[in-house]
C-alpha cells in the first residue's frame, strides 16, 4: 500500500512540474501495483497444509 501512495505522491508531483513523459510511465506503474494489490487482497488462505509424517529410512550397510 506504500508503494501505492509513494506512486500516487510522484504522479502528482510530475503533474504539477509539468513532466508529461513521466506521467504516463507513473500511471502504468500504479496499474501494476493496484492489479498486484488485488491479487493479494482476493487471495485466500485455504487452511493449514499437510506436509506428512517422516518415515524412517532402514539403516544402510555400508
Amino acid at each position: 500500500m506504500e508503494i501505492r501512495d509513494n506512486l500516487l505522491d510522484r504522479i502528482a508531483e510530475a503533474e504539477r512540474e509539468g513532466w508529461l513523459g513521466e506521467i504516463e510511465g507513473l500511471r502504468v506503474s500504479l496499474a501494476g501495483a493496484e492489479s498486484k494489490i488485488g491479487q493479494i487482497d482476493s487471495a485466500t488462505v485455504a487452511g493449514p497444509v499437510l506436509l506428512g509424517l517422516p518415515t524412517p529410512q532402514p539403516a544402510r550397510k555400508g
